[in-house]
């Protein structure tokens, strides 16, 4: 999330009660998380198997619980508890709004759009020119949609992600991370019932210009749809994973999070996506191989039984 105005990390070490290491004459940009982080950017980390990366990312400030050397030009935050005072950045720039109507007097609504009865649009959403969105859709804050988009009934786009900060020596194992990322849906985009697509924690969820998602499709926090592609119903992806341009999947496949699927790539159904996949090819089965290769062996498999039969036949020939 970009603030609306650089601020002083002065300013911010006095929000949070931090001690300052480092650059304390610089500004703060954004808010984000370690694997989306831009220049500018504030980030948190709590545990010292992630301190080199934090350290050593694009970062510009990051507020940590340990003491130690702020890389060059970076600045370090040193508060107890970096997830609280994350969190407190956060709810400071991006407060929640309860809504008082159906549709905000902060939404932007583009020419010849139309919205049906029971849809729900919340604070600062902007959706383009010639779009449908049919009934009891529920636009959460800050969506961006673009022209040309259809959105069928019963989607949710802009949930909060399904993320949380763990810790097992509180009361409380699992501490919700505030969603302050947007969903950006571009030009002719079209969106089957019942989906669910999840903000990004800090980031974008982004879905890509002419891309078709089937009904009961649902994406986690800051996944990245490219261009022209094609998602069948049931499909789950989880945070943070990137489809590149033109990738089809069929019918219930499974997203694993984090991972990045190639251009082109056709994934058939129900299958288990575990890993990074090239693309341009076919794939298939879980865990995922390549479609042909796993044909393949399931041709094996039914061949088993009368494999084992010769088998046998030859051991008894031997006697």
């Amino acid at each position: 999330m970009k603030l609306p105005a650089p601020v002083s990390v002065k300013w911010i070490a006095s929000l949070i009660n931090a001690e300052l290491i480092g650059n304390e004459n610089s500004q703060v940009t954004g808010i984000n998380e370690i694997h989306s982080v831009e220049e500018g950017d504030i980030v948190f980390v709590d545990h010292p198997k992630y301190y080199s990366t934090c350290l050593n990312s694009a970062a510009g400030f990051i507020i940590i619980n340990t003491k130690a050397e702020a890389p060059a030009g970076k600045t370090l935050l040193v508060v107890e508890e970096p997830f609280e005072a994350y969190s407190k950045i956060v709810a400071h720039f991006n407060p929640f709004v309860p809504p008082v109507k159906m549709v905000s007097d902060t939404a932007v609504i583009g020419h010849g759009t139309v919205v049906m009865p029971n849809v729900f649009v919340g604070n600062n959403v902007s959706i383009g020119n010639n779009c449908i969105i049919h009934p009891n859709v529920c636009l959460y804050d800050n969506c961006l949609i673009g022209n040309n988009v259809v959105i069928h009934a019963g989607a949710v786009i802009g949930s909060d992600a399904f993320y949380f900060n763990t810790k097992k020596n509180r009361d409380t194992w699992f501490k919700k991370m505030q969603s302050c990322g947007r969903v950006v849906i571009e030009d002719d985009v079209e969106i089957g019932a019942n989906c669910t697509i999840d903000r990004g924690v800090s980031s974008d969820t982004k879905i890509g210009q002419g891309s078709k998602l089937d009904n009961l499709v649902h994406l986690g926090h800051e996944v990245i749809v490219g261009r022209n592609c094609i998602i069948a119903a049931q499909v789950g992806i989880a945070g943070a994973t990137k489809l590149a341009d033109g990738v089809t999947l069929w019918g219930q496949v499974g997203v694993n999070k984090t991972i990045t699927i190639g251009e082109n790539a056709v994934v058939m159904g129900q299958a288990g996506i575990t890993k990074s996949i090239d693309g341009n090819k076919t794939y298939w089965g879980t865990p995922i191989e390549e479609f042909y290769n796993k044909r393949k062996e399931l041709v094996l498999l039914k061949r088993l039984p009368e494999i084992w039969e010769k088998v046998k036949d030859l051991g008894k020939e031997d006697k």
